[in-house]
């Protein structure tokens, strides 16, 4: 393909950079609102955990999110793919101090998933180097692959891509610089902050946390696809590859990075699929169902006012829509990332109840730790 030469200035307005705060901004946001999480959605009612606790351990039905009635709460098994899980009880060690503050704080079960979502990632930049050809190296893999999506976006599939994201990023390098430094400023405070906001909200508000659950699920199989295919298939984003393309890194000016986009753990081959979009398509999907919309379509009854709808649904519309124009204007991102997330978005919803399988591996830690699961707090609002 023949790169882009749409600039005509030396150095184009850029917009303002991320600020140097958020090198310890974004943290404290983060730790802020999982402090906020853990109070909001604590146990209130100590009589019902304690009358409960004798019950505990049963989370394939807490996944579920069946009733949650005493006779509920007894283990039972769940068939996945044709296999038979049984998850053991916990409950025998539900006196232990470590499992009373657990079944007040049930929150900080999503904390440690958080967690383990972050490990994974954490070992998809060596692991792709590592599967990189020597002679070659990770850096000319990545560059070759980008320069190939390129080539489909532009070349083969231009009817689906009519817009080149270096035109996209130009419209704004040249028309709205302002819209730009507006982009640039939430490149990193929607990834991780919003969506950690986002979950914590859900867990408050959905109806069960079966709703929860699924939402969960889906994002987590959903990171899990993406972290396979930055081990094969390192792509460069385009504000790595040659100036000759005519791509600019308006986030990092000045090396103005924050802990979600710089360090060592971060893979800067990590394109395909954007998790910015991964994040904000099941975001999307989730404001749509809150919503009562397709209730409303189905003629199902629902307990949403129009204004309520309204506003889900519009947010279920404008919050990918802006996160995709966020990561391609800033360079992050080609539009066959966002394409791809759908897919493995998609096949996550589809098959997210696949997750259910590693309960038992979730029950010989609490076996290590003598740790029985507590029971969530999801849908205590309806109830109250």
């Amino acid at each position: 393909m023949v790169p882009s030469t749409n600039f005509t200035q030396d150095t184009p307005d850029l917009g303002k950079p991320q600020l140097a705060s958020h090198a310890w901004l974004e943290p404290i946001v983060v730790v802020g609102i999982m402090v906020g999480s853990l109070i909001v959605n604590r146990r209130r009612d100590s009589s019902k955990s304690s009358n409960e606790s004798q019950y505990l351990g049963s989370y394939a039905i807490l996944e579920e999110g069946d009733a949650y009635s005493i006779d509920n709460l007894q283990p039972k098994s769940e068939t996945v793919c044709g296999i038979n899980v049984k998850t053991g009880d916990s409950s025998r060690w539900a006196h232990h101090i470590h499992s009373r503050i657990l079944q007040k704080l049930p929150f900080l079960v999503e904390m440690f998933y958080w967690s383990m979502n972050y490990l994974f990632y954490s070992v998809t930049k060596a692991t792709a180097q590592w599967l990189s050809p020597a002679e070659i190296g990770v850096v000319e893999v990545a560059r070759g692959h980008a320069i190939d999506i390129l080539n489909f976006e532009h070349t083969t599939a231009s009817w689906i891509f009519p817009i080149n994201e270096a035109d996209f990023q130009s419209f704004f390098i040249q028309n709205h610089p302002s819209i730009l430094t507006i982009f640039n400023r939430i490149y990193s405070l929607i990834h991780i902050p919003g969506t950690v906001l986002f979950l914590s909200w859900y867990y408050y508000v959905a109806k069960n946390h079966a709703s929860f659950a699924t939402a969960r699920r889906t994002m987590t199989l959903g990171n899990l696809a993406a972290f396979l295919v930055f081990c094969v298939y390192p792509l460069m984003p385009p504000r790595l590859l040659p100036d000759s393309y005519g791509f600019y890194d308006t986030v990092r000016q000045g090396n103005a990075e924050s802990i979600w986009v710089g360090g060592k753990s971060v893979n800067q081959f990590a394109a395909m699929p954007s998790l910015h979009f991964t994040y904000a398509f099941v975001i999307g999907c989730t404001f749509l169902h809150h919503s009562g919309f397709l209730q409303r379509l189905q003629r199902r009854p629902t307990q949403k006012s129009y204004m309520t709808e309204f506003g889900f649904l519009a947010l279920a519309i404008l919050y990918p829509i802006l996160v995709l124009s966020v990561i391609v204007a800033t360079a992050n991102h080609y539009w066959l990332d966002a394409v791809v997330a759908i897919f493995t978005v998609t096949l996550s919803y589809r098959f997210n109840k696949i997750l259910i399988l590693l309960l038992p591996l979730e029950y010989a830690l609490c076996w290590c730790l003598r740790l029985a699961k507590p029971i969530p707090t999801t849908g205590d609002r309806v109830s109250r």
